[in-house]
């Protein structure tokens, strides 16, 4: 178990909270009064959409989706569970898929695919908080992001190591 004492600080609250505002600026500008879809890759997922979704003005509906490919690892295993991707009808649908972060990619493209194989949006694009290009094993980039980061094991604001640390408003990170 790591200690919170053992994490450095990455991004602080007031940080991220003043990038997550400019990406809702983003997305009204893009967007405008059109109905979104957002879909959110839980449980990571959770803070950042909640949070993001206080800054839209567009009428919008959440779903969430549960996909899995860290376990209690430090690094992903670069295959993706489905656990739970039960979704609406998203034919003719705004779609923007909320994630945490995207390192490898396998999640991103896994959950691209599968919508684009089961419906026939309007739009679909990525959203990330977090982009870990430096470890991309699939090309794939996030329409949106928040902040490039580098190769480290990340926890904090939704991230979890074992299911432990997603509650601080903080993104800190453990020396691997």
């Amino acid at each position: 178990m790591i200690k919170e004492t053992e994490l450095k600080m990455l991004f602080d609250s007031e940080t991220i909270q003043k990038k997550v505002a400019k990406l809702g600026e983003q997305l009204n500008n893009e967007y405008g009064d059109e109905i979104l879809y957002l879909i959110c890759v839980l449980k990571g997922s959770v803070m950042f959409l909640v949070d993001l979704s206080k800054h839209l003005k567009m009428p919008l509906r959440m779903e969430f989706i549960r996909l899995s490919s860290y376990g209690s690892d430090f690094t992903s295993s670069g295959k993706v569970n489905a656990v739970d991707i039960s979704l609406p009808d998203l034919n003719d649908k705004n779609v923007l898929i909320i994630e945490d972060i995207i390192d490898t990619g396998h999640t991103a493209k896994f959950l691209i695919d599968f919508i684009r194989h089961n419906f026939k949006t309007k739009s679909l694009k990525f959203c990330s908080l977090l982009d870990k290009k430096i470890k991309r094993e699939v090309e794939i980039d996030p329409d949106y992001y928040g902040f490039e980061i580098d190769d480290k094991f990340l926890v904090g604001y939704g991230l979890d190591y074992d299911g432990y640390y997603r509650n601080l408003p903080y993104i800190g990170y453990v020396e691997t």
